[in-house]
């Protein structure tokens, strides 16, 4: 009885871990569709990827129902309660992650066919790029428990916030030097910022998965430098 009850609670488990894995799988593929879909004025693409929202919805809740439920049954502690714990937090912030890329989405139809400035489109594919790298290793680490590859990964959102800094600077050159971009440099703005959020919620979950397999927290992270403030204040 007691072998039976040990294996139900690691299949629970188990399932728990394939879903928040099923997440970070369509996490990546909203963040990628959604960039694709804004640099090539791609409408279809752009629903296809605010209908996967629904399904990333949906795979949280399950989540939710079956972590809240397993706690409920099984009264876990020390470290499979943490486990627990930590994939409804991570659950939380790959859901967010396919929010912003769905907003990044809804933007499609607005920046319209105005051609977007080579050089910036080069600029948020290369952005978009950094953060799916981002999005795709961290779910892989904390599936394959490699709490060590964590740290690092955890400081690679530095390279995202300069990036953006990049992208943000861009913009405002091409509005300064034609009126007529303001709107849709705007909405590139705004699509820019929601890829820096995505990175954001990245560092949440290697915060998390780290805490879930190790018990410690992360060393305390850099303070985080607005630098976009900076530039407004500066030219201010």
């Amino acid at each position: 009885m007691g072998e039976h009850t040990v294996s139900s609670f690691d299949e629970e488990l188990g399932h728990i871990d394939r879903l928040i894995r099923e997440m970070g799988d369509l996490a990546g593929a909203m963040t990628r569709a959604s960039t694709n879909a804004l640099l090539s004025s791609d409408t279809a693409l752009a629903q296809r990827v605010i209908s996967d929202d629904t399904i990333m919805d949906a795979k949280q809740r399950e989540l939710d129902e079956r972590a809240i439920t397993l706690i409920a049954k099984r009264q876990p502690m020390a470290q499979d309660l943490r486990g627990v714990v930590g994939a409804i937090r991570m659950a939380a912030d790959l859901e967010r992650i396919g929010d912003l890329a769905k907003n990044i989405a809804k933007r499609v139809g607005a920046v319209g066919q105005s051609a977007t400035p080579r050089t910036l489109a080069h600029s948020i594919d290369n952005m978009a790029g950094l953060v799916l790298d981002q999005v795709n290793a961290v779910v892989d680490f904390y599936v394959r428990r490699e709490a060590e590859q964590l740290v690092p990964l955890r400081d690679e959102d530095e390279k995202i916030d300069i990036q953006y800094t990049s992208i943000f600077r861009e913009l405002l050159t091409y509005m300064m030097e034609d009126p007529r971009n303001i709107t849709a440099c705007t909405h590139l703005l705004f699509c820019a910022k929601n890829l820096e959020r995505i990175g954001d919620h990245v560092t949440n979950i290697a915060e998390n998965a780290y805490y879930v397999m190790t018990g410690s927290q992360l060393p305390v992270q850099r303070p985080k430098l607005d630098e976009t403030q900076m530039s407004v204040e500066a030219d201010s």
